[in-house]
């Protein structure tokens, strides 16, 4: 009889506890998104400072500065737009209970994200203006390293979910948000680069 009775408020709790789950869903790609929001806005006033910089500056780049080289950052950008079709691959792998899949796919992502991080250090150490060179200078610095950081948290990002997915169980067909998560950020990183690739090198 205690067994049953036990049985029965087991089996009330399971329902409880799916209940309240039902009644507050998960929020965590909705605040994920909302920074991500907080963010682009921060990318967004470095953007205007830029235009209103360019726009009202007699001539910009201002006279002296050395040309840019497309070649290296064309290449970069290759590589890092790529690399979106490439962590894209990763979420339809773990649905399918696929982990060697994600781990492969994160895996060749986070080694297009070291490449791209190589290429603009190389670029860095060649670009013949300093930071204090003038306001181009300046406001280059600044948005390419600020961009540069939100790539290596990105990738450290990317290398946790890698690390956690060697643990068993811990990612699988039911359970992905830390892979959706790296990848709407990785996505959001590719996005905010094609616009500085535009500014900087192309107008």
């Amino acid at each position: 009889m205690q067994g049953s009775l036990a049985s029965d408020a087991l089996m009330v709790g399971h329902t409880q506890a799916h209940a309240a789950h039902a009644e507050h869903p998960d929020h965590r790609v909705f605040g994920l998104l909302m920074f991500l929001v907080a963010e682009g806005c921060l990318f967004l006033g470095l953007f205007m400072a830029y235009l209103a910089y360019s726009l009202t500056a007699p001539v910009w780049p201002p006279e002296g500065t050395p040309e840019r080289e497309l070649l290296l950052p064309g290449i970069n950008t290759a590589i890092l737009l790529s690399s979106s079709l490439v962590i894209h691959q990763a979420k339809p792998a773990i649905q399918a209970n696929n982990v060697k899949g994600l781990r492969l796919w994160f895996a060749l992502t986070a080694l297009m994200g070291a490449i791209f991080l190589a290429g603009q250090l190389y670029e860095y150490s060649h670009l013949e203006f300093g930071l204090t060179t003038n306001l181009f200078a300046s406001t280059f610095y600044v948005l390419t390293g600020f961009h540069g950081l939100h790539v290596a948290a990105g990738l450290l990002f990317i290398l946790a979910v890698l690390w956690r997915s060697l643990k068993p169980g811990h990612y699988s067909a039911q359970h992905y948000f830390g892979v959706e998560a790296a990848e709407i950020y990785w996505h959001f990183v590719d996005g905010v680069w094609i616009v500085l690739f535009i500014l900087l090198y192309l107008l």
